[in-house]
């Protein structure tokens, strides 16, 4: 791009979105791609004609039977599976809100999370209903639909239900029911709410960033455009082993392949390696997202390297920094280049991408996609120049209306000209790309999961033995980050490691587990009493 002397770039602008909401988006493909297969779980196809008949029966049922309209909040916690894209299109088509739930949140976790959305209606995965049991009469839930383990297989069975849950109803008789309703369609715009998407932000514990359905259309139009060059409608076959709860598949994998009537197979659990490489052998496959560790992992598994990589030639690598030695082996066994992008969960959500084309991997987070203007600031809110590194600010129509019930931390995360502030610190060079190099907040990334210390460090404190902690992030192989806490005990209290750990496992979901406790006899402090992370992470550069 030459000698750039600016530090915001604006690139093309994107044409004006042909839908007025993602319904309609999704509808299109059900037409137009009514007899291919939409996704595999599992060695069971389904056809984009029988997601739409399934879609439609349980949104009768949402609207008929449990009297559901719009504005109202569905939270959906199950893993990847037939009944995920179902659940959400169904939703949609009712104007609700979806809610992504984490399936491995404990009782607490969920419980605030529940309550923060003022969810009415859950869609939970049977083997996890105990979870919500634990936790039934402290939320505004009225209505449970439990997702049975093999829905949408042959010879479902219906879940036990816990005696501790009332009012459910199994998603397979939902669907019967439904069938039945005579289901009126809602009248959707752009900018009503499509999801609260959780996350703890730029800083602070767990909020809803709010994301309307032209968010999430305008970032499926901007991945397109940015990736062109490899996409080809009706002929992709995704592989999606990246939780559909999580922002990156849910807009990439599930919405912007359905859109182009790609296959797409999905895996249920990445960590059944067996199944996992089950499910790919003979299917020659076009296109794979991933996360450092999911890129690292798979390279050493020799079944993997046997795979067909013929067609193999787009491979999207966020969520975490990729490691340039795990790209090179990857590039190595498969041939293809992974194409690094960055965003948040805020922004829907890419910002940025590499070249898909090119032939080597690039460690930046590459230019900006269409539609959307970078500036890097300083302190003071001042541009940067080329060359020096300031806080990631960003402007497009993929970015979040705010954040749900947090007006004044919405107000803070937005420059006075209407740039979003990720809290990300990079450097644009002189060729026009972009590097993140630190982090503004505390935030540690694990494995493509935000990890926010206070939510740690108060768990770990309200333990009765504890009388102070600190977590930081410190660099793993496998994870890109894992968490060390640091921890003083009260005086003439004993505990150790093993006992400290497993009462984090009981209290929160297990990538916010610290992978290391150390027990320390004091924590270094500010003037006014503040523990100085960066000190710690300075004396904690390794585990």
């Amino acid at each position: 791009m030459g000698n750039i002397s600016l530090s915001a770039i604006a690139t093309e602008n994107i044409p004006e979105i042909a839908y007025t909401s993602l319904t309609d988006m999704v509808m299109q493909s059900i037409e137009q791609f009514a007899d291919e297969v939409a996704f595999e779980v599992a060695g069971t196809e389904m056809t984009y004609r029988e997601v739409g008949n399934h879609a439609r029966h349980l949104a009768g049922f949402f609207q008929n039977h449990l009297g559901l309209q719009k504005g109202d909040s569905i939270a959906l916690m199950a893993p990847n599976g037939f009944a995920f894209p179902i659940t959400a299109i169904a939703a949609h088509m009712c104007g609700l809100t979806v809610v992504n739930v984490n399936p491995l949140y404990t009782p607490r976790e969920l419980s605030h999370q529940l309550n923060d959305a003022k969810v009415t209606t859950l869609a939970v995965y049977d083997p996890i209903t105990g979870t919500y049991g634990k936790i039934a009469n402290e939320t505004c839930v009225e209505n449970i639909v439990i997702i049975g383990t093999q829905d949408f297989h042959e010879n479902p069975q219906q879940p036990d239900v816990p005696d501790t849950i009332e009012k459910s109803v199994w998603m397979m008789d939902a669907i019967a029911r439904g069938a039945d309703s005579n289901f009126e369609q809602v009248t959707l715009h752009p900018d009503d709410l499509a999801f609260l998407q959780y996350t703890g932000g730029t800083t602070g514990p767990s909020k809803g960033a709010m994301l309307s359905h032209r968010n999430i259309l305008s970032n499926i139009t901007q991945c397109i455009m940015a990736w062109k060059e490899r996409l080809n409608e009706g002929d992709e076959i995704i592989i999606t082993a990246l939780p559909l709860y999580h922002i990156f598949a849910l807009t990439v994998n599930f919405l912007m392949f359905f859109k182009l009537g790609a296959k797409n197979i999905i895996i249920p659990n990445p960590r059944d390696i067996d199944g996992f490489i089950a499910a790919l052998q003979e299917k020659k496959f076009t296109a794979m997202t991933g996360v450092n560790t999911l890129f690292a992992g798979l390279t050493q598994i020799p079944a993997f390297r046997e795979l067909d990589f013929s067609r193999f030639d787009i491979c999207i690598g966020g969520g975490a920094a990729v490691i340039e030695s795990v790209a090179r082996e990857w590039q190595k066994v498969t041939g293809t280049t992974i194409c690094q992008a960055y965003g948040l969960s805020e922004t829907s959500p890419a910002l940025t991408s590499n070249d898909i084309t090119a032939d080597a991997f690039r460690a930046s987070v590459g230019f900006p996609v269409p539609g959307t203007k970078i500036k890097l600031i300083d302190n003071d809110g001042n541009t940067v120049p080329t060359g020096e590194s300031g806080e990631l600010c960003a402007k497009g129509p993929q970015v979040m209306r705010g954040y749900w019930n947090h007006d004044d931390v919405t107000t803070d995360v937005f420059t006075d000209d209407g740039y979003f502030k990720t809290g990300d610190i990079a450097v644009m060079g002189e060729d026009g790309f972009f590097e993140i190099i630190d982090r503004k907040k505390d935030m540690v990334n694990v494995s493509g999961f935000c990890v926010y210390p206070n939510e740690i460090e108060a768990i770990i404190t309200n333990h009765e033995a504890v009388l102070e902690s600190a977590c930081i992030g410190v660099p793993d192989e496998k994870s890109g980050e894992a968490i060390k806490a640091l921890v003083v005990l009260r005086e003439n209290q004993h505990i150790g490691v093993d006992e400290l750990r497993a009462y984090c496992k009981e209290n929160m979901t297990a990538y916010k587990v610290p992978r290391y406790i150390v027990f320390v006899d004091e924590l270094p402090k500010s003037t006014v009493g503040k523990i100085l992370r960066r000190k710690l992470r300075e004396q904690n550069s390794g585990a």
